[in-house]
């Protein structure tokens, strides 16, 4: 469920991504890693940048918890239905973006999609892992 959210959540950000993108794509050449273009523009300090961080964190975190609670809501099947049209939309979206690459790049996009895989069960297998040691010390 946690992966399914994450996904929502993300494509839900997509589009506001999208329209805060500068005409002509990406900049590389300021502090965009945190904060995006509005906040290069401030020229903040590092330390001012690490808490912009850390704040712009807490509030991912709080929506994501504030989303998973009505997803808990949520009928098996509608949730079930949910994480399919997820999955679905982002298995698309990799087959676009896989289309537009040259074969070097391709190779390489797909070295990366089997770590992500890999990742994501090995994360999946520690969480498991977690549940059942809770489990344990109740």
């Amino acid at each position: 469920m946690r992966k399914t959210l994450i996904a929502l959540m993300f494509a839900t950000a997509l589009p506001t991504v999208a329209m805060a993108m500068p005409e002509g794509g990406p900049r590389h050449d300021g502090p965009h890693h945190r904060g995006g273009a509005a906040f290069a523009q401030l020229d903040l300090t590092r330390d001012q940048r690490q808490q912009v961080g850390k704040l712009m964190g807490e509030q991912m975190k709080q929506r994501r918890d504030i989303t998973q609670r009505y997803l808990d809501k949520l009928p098996a099947a509608d949730q079930k239905a949910m994480q399919d049209e997820i999955k679905a939309s982002h298995d698309k979206a990799d087959g676009q973006i896989r289309a537009l690459l040259k074969p070097d790049q391709q190779k390489k996009f797909d070295e990366l999609q089997k770590e992500r895989a890999a990742r994501k069960a090995e994360w999946k297998e520690f969480q498991a892992w977690k549940a059942e040691k809770a489990a344990k010390a109740q």
